[in-house]
């Protein structure tokens, strides 16, 4: 894998021939068209399918969504003016074999769908959400008829299988990953992605660099309401109150909450009204860290709050003093870039992000707080200056800021119309 450069020197292939589809489009032509999206997750629950859908119904397109069930949504459903059709398949995630069985079971039936419908709703385009990759396919027929494919890889598979199943590169597992990856790029005719060092990885893989572009996930401006760092913060004292660190998001292994608590114990040392407060849904991992703390006595210093909604979370972050990616090691975590640093920033809030490729691309030590990816001791030490230095630590943040302004959702939203917009007029 590439190891990227400074951020303020380079600029990614797709930001040149982002800039020259900008200079001469205009997503005025999207008016009118029909678009399909199909996502094996939760509508509008998953954040980046439903922002893009949002934004095409907002630009004038007819949008249609293909997803699938949860247990108390209705299979026909409406929101925002966009048209919803479930699916109600039971997600397996103990397995390969499982895994296989469910995407195989929802690419026929979105197949038949599409294929079915495509003679009366005559698509314009279809907007296809990985995972898995080759759920492009099911847009063959209307693709055969002329309709465009967006392909947009929010994760590369073969990464995500190797940290997931413990799974070797060289195993026929991970090189079948990587070659349906390359077939569903080719098959498309546009593929988004997410960051600058996943847009590297795709286009060395499968050669495709020209289609293939980057729309970051970026926090709702209207959610996360930007507020500037206000440096006089940092002579606010802190004696009496809790040094607030914060978690949100999937309670997963790779993402190393784990690792925040044996960090936790640490700073405690030095900080010891330090708290580490944890928002997310339920899951097995969580329950064995939660159940670890009483031996660490860390049990009325870890707070386990559930999960919440992006509101409620835009709340909790403007009441905490920094917040935390503990990301333990692996190839997933080399290569993403967590939205919720942005969403951090967005607010004015500090935050310890690991020092890693995907974060990298966009941040530098002046930027962000930094450690090293998986060393519980280096993330205790960041930790600890963030509380004891809180002037300098709001000065990377401001730095930080700037750099989220340049990747706002606004911005994001437009180039993501205006690259639709030129598909559609090349049809």
């Amino acid at each position: 894998m590439a190891i990227l450069g400074s951020t303020k020197q380079r600029v990614s292939p797709s930001e040149r021939v982002d800039a020259q589809k900008l200079s001469d489009s205009e997503f005025s032509g999207l008016v009118g068209k029909r678009m399909a999206v199909v996502s094996f997750s939760a509508f509008p629950g998953d954040p980046r399918p439903r922002r893009a859908a949002e934004a095409f119904a907002e630009a004038g397109m007819s949008v249609e969504v293909i997803c699938l069930k949860e247990a108390e949504a209705a299979k026909k459903d409406t929101f925002k003016g966009i048209r919803i059709d479930r699916i109600e398949i039971a997600k397996s995630r103990n397995s390969k074999f499982g895994y296989v069985f469910q995407y195989c079971l929802f690419i026929l039936i979105v197949f038949v769908m599409l294929t079915l419908r495509f003679p009366i709703r005559r698509y314009d385009v279809i907007h296809i959400h990985n995972m898995p990759d080759v759920l492009v396919f099911a847009a063959l027929i209307p693709k055969l008829f002329g309709t465009k494919v967006i392909l947009d890889l929010h994760d590369p598979m073969p990464e995500l299988m190797m940290t997931i199943f413990n799974t070797r590169k060289e195993s026929w597992a991970v090189r079948l990953m990587a070659f349906l990856e390359k077939q569903s790029i080719t098959f498309a005719d546009m593929v988004l992605t997410v960051n600058r060092t996943c847009e590297e990885l795709f286009a060395l893989r499968s050669g495709g660099a020209s289609k293939i572009s980057v729309v970051m996930n970026t926090p709702n401006e209207q959610i996360f309401r930007y507020s500037p760092v206000k440096l006089d913060d940092a002579a606010v004292s802190r004696i009496g109150k809790p040094f607030v660190i914060m978690y949100h998001g999937t309670l997963v292994e790779r993402n190393g909450l784990d690792l925040a608590v044996e960090a936790l114990a640490q700073v405690r040392q030095s900080v010891p009204e330090a708290e580490l407060r944890v928002y997310g849904p339920r899951t097995l991992y969580l329950d064995d860290v939660l159940h670890s703390l009483s031996a660490k006595g860390l049990e009325e210093a870890v707070v386990y709050l559930g999960p919440r909604t992006l509101e409620e979370l835009a709340q909790a972050i403007a009441q905490c003093d920094v917040g935390v990616i503990p990301n333990k090691r692996s190839m997933f975590t080399e290569i993403n870039t967590p939205t919720r640093i942005f969403e951090y920033l967005a607010l004015g809030k500090p935050v310890v992000a690991p020092r890693a490729n995907g974060i990298e691309a966009y941040f530098d030590k002046d930027s962000l707080v930094l450690f090293e990816l998986g060393n519980a001791n280096d993330l205790a030490m960041k930790l600890s200056w963030v509380a004891t230095h809180p002037m300098e630590a709001l000065e990377t943040t401001k730095r930080g800021q700037a750099i989220y302004q340049q990747h706002v959702w606004s911005r994001e939203k437009e180039k993501l119309l205006n690259l639709t917009a030129a598909l559609v007029r090349s049809r």
